[in-house]
This record gives structure tokens, C-alpha cells and sequence, in this order.
């Protein structure tokens, strides 16, 4: 457990390593967001090594109403991913579109896992993209949700490129063991 802890705590580090420690982050200058993306790297292995480690108590697991709520929370978390990197007019208007997909992507994935490294690995997560969006809207410029219309077809291909990568993951999960389509 406690590897999965230090991968958790890393990504909370260096997420926040430039919010918390700005002049040290500043003076790094290029070479920071290089230093930044390997404790991201790291904290990954770590967390992903010390997930398949952990071990705890356990309370639910996955049913077969569970997964159809997971499923339906990814394909809106991955919505808000495709629609964030496509530029969709509909995601303009939510102010952090990639950690309230993020949150939603924890949220579901608690719902399956119902034992103690998950809550750990999850939960630790969804905090963190709490607290990242809180400080994002503090220290961000005041925002306002677009006024542009929405353009239909886009959001269509944005829905689909999100259900198309939903398939993609879920097939991974399947060859790593995990079955999130079924009893």
C-alpha cells in the first residue's frame, strides 16, 4: 500500500509544484516541465505497481447496475476529453472540462472497486482534481461560459470519437483481465 500512497502523493506534487513553489518551478525554465513529466511518469508506475500490490479490505464489487453507471460516467468523462481536445463549443462552456472528466473517470471507477487500494488510488485522485480545479478558478482570470452557438454535427463527432476510444479501453481492460461490459 504504501507505493501506491508515494505514486498518489507524487502526482499531487507535481501537479501542484508549480502553484506551490513558483520561483524554484520559474527558475527551472524549460528543464522544469521535463522534470515535471518524469515525476509524472514515475508517479504512474508507481501508482499502477502499488495498485496491483495493495491489498485491503473489501466491500462491493462490481454488479452488473454498477458497471452501466461506470459506463455511462466514462463516456461522459471521455466526452469531456475529446470534446476538450477537439475544441467543442458545447464543453466551452464548463470552466475545467479535462479534471471534470478526470473526476468523473475517479467517480466511476469507485463505484466498481469497492475495497481500500481503490479508495486510495481513486479517491486520492478525484480529491486531487477537486482541489486542482478549486485552485485553477482562484487563481485563473475571471471566466464566462461562451456565448457561441452550439454547432450540432461537431458534438456528434465528438460524442462519437469518445465512444470509439470508450471501446479501445474497454477492449485493453478485457486482455488485462477486467471485464467492464457484462456480469
Amino acid at each position: 500500500m504504501l507505493i501506491l500512497v508515494i505514486g498518489v502523493a507524487l502526482w499531487w506534487a507535481a501537479h501542484f509544484f508549480k502553484r506551490v513553489a513558483p520561483e524554484p518551478r520559474a527558475a527551472l525554465g524549460d528543464k522544469g516541465k521535463g522534470i515535471v513529466a518524469v515525476l509524472l511518469v514515475l508517479s504512474v508506475i508507481l501508482m499502477v505497481v502499488g495498485y496491483r500490490m495493495a491489498d485491503g479490505p473489501f466491500w462491493w464489487g462490481p454488479s452488473p447496475a454498477l458497471k452501466g453507471i461506470n459506463n455511462l460516467l466514462m463516456l461522459a468523462a471521455l466526452w469531456f476529453f475529446a470534446a476538450d481536445g477537439m475544441k467543442s463549443n458545447l464543453v466551452r462552456r464548463i470552466r475545467n472540462p479535462q479534471l471534470t472528466g478526470f473526476s468523473l473517470w475517479a467517480v466511476a471507477h469507485l463505484l466498481v472497486n469497492g475495497d481500500l487500494p481503490s479508495f486510495v488510488l481513486f479517491g486520492g485522485l478525484l480529491v486531487w482534481a477537486v482541489v486542482e480545479m478549486m485552485v485553477l478558478n482562484r487563481a485563473g482570470p475571471a471566466w464566462s461560459r461562451s456565448t457561441q452557438p452550439v454547432i450540432w454535427r461537431k458534438e456528434g463527432m465528438v460524442l462519437l470519437a469518445a465512444f470509439v476510444t470508450m471501446v479501445v479501453i474497454g477492449l485493453i481492460h478485457g486482455w488485462l483481465g477486467y471485464n467492464p461490459f457484462g456480469g
